[in-house]
């Protein structure tokens, strides 16, 4: 019986507590394939699972991580054999199926993606799910017609989704203005590819106006509420906004008249149902034509011993860009 080291979070009469346990591959849930983790990530939804909210997580104890890249152990499944690189993400992994915060991982066959040519398992779970949410955006900006070289603006841009699109975007040869709150994150911004660092305030100030003056071809909304409300208010004529967050809140205080009067478009994306073929697709351009030469830029690794610390600071805020987490022995 193989045994390994995985995060586990146990309910208690007062909350939530964590650490690293040993556990059992013969204990984890049902699937065709058993992969050996090398590489996690940590999401923001790693932390909404790991301080038990329920919309992510109902059942404890549970191993979080929504992103895992390793090696197939075996497979019941002809599609994959045993020392195959894959990578898994999305789906239930790390909601209520135990998760790639630890070593090992059994999951359906359809969740998995084979590690695309000319990318290796670190560099997919620095992308991990927040990239392949920045470039869903981008593919879906794409498809509306973004003009080669506009101005697309950011919000939440320290973050794992908004970083990764300010490189990836600027990548593609637009021109890109990062909204955040760290002002001590511009110089890393700009490094990335930024070309105008804006105040978060400045975008999430209340403004009763039904418009303001277009000046976004584009945009990635990590934030919702008023800051995407905001961004709608000053798109240009036929642009888009691809919206993923909504740590700002949940409403959008914003009238009809920028949809009907300047043909904009509010783009919802969604990282965790998407089809197969979908994921295949946008993962082959994340190593191929996508890749991003600075990846290294946007990441820092720690242990699988020092994740609660920095869970607890990707609620507050505090955490900048990826976190990657390795997990070999």
């Amino acid at each position: 019986m193989t045994t390994f080291n995985a995060l586990r979070v146990h309910k208690t009469e007062d909350g939530f507590t964590m650490g690293v346990e040993d556990q059992q591959v013969d204990d984890l849930p049902a699937g065709e394939v058993l992969v050996r983790v090398g590489y996690s990530s940590l999401n923001y939804k790693d932390a909404l699972s790991a301080s038990g909210n329920p919309g992510v997580t109902r059942n404890f104890p549970h191993t979080p991580g929504i992103d895992a890249a390793g090696v197939v152990e075996s497979s019941d499944d002809e599609r994959f054999g045993a020392g195959d690189e894959v990578i898994v993400t999305g789906y239930d992994l790390g909601m209520n199926t135990a998760g790639g915060l630890g070593q090992y991982i059994r999951v359906p066959a359809d969740w998995v993606v084979p590690m695309p040519a000319g990318m290796t398992a670190r560099e997919s779970m620095i992308i991990g799910t927040a990239g392949l949410t920045a470039a869903l955006c981008v593919a879906k900006l794409q498809t509306m017609g973004i003009p080669d070289g506009g101005r697309v603006v950011i919000s939440g841009a320290s973050g794992g989704v908004g970083s990764f699109g300010v490189a990836l975007l600027s990548k593609l040869g637009f021109e890109v203005a990062a909204s955040t709150g760290s002002p001590e994150a511009a110089e890393w911004l700009t490094s990335l590819g930024a070309s105008q660092i804006l105040d978060r305030n400045i975008l999430a100030e209340p403004d009763k106006r039904p418009m303001a003056a277009g000046q976004w071809d584009g945009a990635i909304d990590t934030v919702g509420g008023v800051t995407l409300a905001n961004i709608i208010k000053e798109l240009n004529y036929g642009a888009s906004v691809a919206v993923v967050g909504l740590v700002g809140g949940t409403d959008i205080p914003v009238t009809v008249f920028p949809f009907i009067l300047r043909d904009v478009n509010l783009l919802g994306v969604d990282s965790v149902e998407i089809s197969h073929q979908r994921r295949l697709d946008v993962w082959g351009k994340l190593g191929g034509e996508w890749k991003l030469d600075g990846l290294e830029k946007l990441a820092s690794e720690i242990s699988l011993q020092e994740v609660p610390a920095y869970l607890d600071g990707l609620l507050s805020g505090a955490v900048r860009g990826r976190t990657l987490v390795a997990l070999g022995d």
